[in-house]
């Protein structure tokens, strides 16, 4: 008798965890897709700046598209590195461009701001990503000229001259710096900048942010064009998020407790979701249905073997 509960608990645990599998792979979130921008520049001694701008994808599979791109260095940027540039798979190599720009005075912190879209099945994803460009090792370094040689090498003919020694009057050279990089000034570390995502599908739209752990905290206050409001409270090392469900005009206006500009972004139906009728069409089958059964086989199962436990404990005494 006990081997048979056993074996029933046994039979039903097995079928919780390849239920409970299901749901991992059924309902997991999207992947986290997002630009990854990096940067370096080289500065001359009359100030002038050129920067490298250098973007990636965090995708191995699918390209995206370039929809965002802001510096803070003046000018335009020349290369591929363009809105509208197809953002290529990981390993096909990134998007460059340059920024060329000169600066009276100290180098202020030259950032950019890179957004990018990818529509992946039935599903549309965006990320945005700021990066500061950094001093580069690789700047070409402008020396001065060294001095021709006072005196030639003596032909078998000619008599040497004779060396004169340095007067003790004489002033000592000063030495030409060679860096072409002017030393900039020490600035205090700024906090980290978080990472913006938008995930789009057929019946909703949800705004993610993921905040490093050197970030700083911020609220976002959302509003539909109904008047829908909801806030996104972001802190340091955690990740938030705001879901709305989508319907056909559906604007979001985003402000932030730290900026007095707000940004309104519409929602974009993905491709492949018409055809099922009336209404935004089912993406899947129901991921909380799912959840909720297989958490009810695991618990059935732990009590039939606990069940079983204690009748083989009874028989056995």
């Amino acid at each position: 008798m006990n081997r048979l509960h056993l074996r029933r608990a046994s039979a039903l645990t097995a079928g919780a965890l390849i239920g409970l599998a299901g749901v991992a792979t059924v309902a997991a979130p999207a992947a986290a897709h997002h630009p990854e921008p990096s940067g370096s520049y080289c500065a001359t001694k009359d100030g002038m700046v050129t920067v490298t701008w250098s973007v990636i994808s965090s995708e191995r599979d699918i390209s995206g598209k370039i929809t965002k791109l802001e510096s803070t260095v003046p000018g335009e940027i020349t290369g591929d590195l363009a809105v509208g540039a197809e953002l290529k798979k990981q390993g096909d190599g990134p998007l460059t461009g340059t920024q060329t720009h000169t600066f009276a005075g100290a180098i202020p912190e030259l950032k950019l701001t890179v957004g990018a879209h990818w529509d992946r099945g039935r599903q549309s994803h965006d990320g945005e990503r700021t990066v500061v460009a950094r001093p580069s090792r690789k700047c070409e370094v402008v020396e001065s000229p060294s001095p021709s040689p006072s005196a030639a090498s003596p032909s078998p003919s000619a008599s040497p001259s004779p060396s004169v020694s340095p007067s003790p009057e004489s002033p000592e050279p000063t030495p030409t710096p060679s860096a072409s990089v002017p030393p900039s000034p020490s600035t205090p570390a700024e906090p980290a900048e978080p990472i913006f995502k938008l995930d789009q599908d057929c019946d909703s739209m949800t705004f993610i942010v993921e905040n490093p752990a050197e970030g700083a905290p911020f609220t976002a206050t959302l509003t539909t064009e109904k008047g829908v409001t909801k806030k996104l409270v972001s802190e340091p090392g955690k990740t938030a998020s705001v879901e709305f469900d989508a319907h056909k005009g559906l604007k979001v206006t985003v402000r932030y407790d730290v900026a007095e500009d707000a940004e309104t972004i519409p929602y974009t139906q993905p491709e492949d979701c018409s055809g099922q009728g009336g209404g935004l069409p089912v993406t899947g089958p129901a991921a909380g249905a799912i959840a909720g059964g297989a958490t009810l086989l695991l618990a059935a199962g732990a009590v039939l073997y606990v069940v079983a436990r204690r009748r083989r404990i009874s028989f056995t005494a």
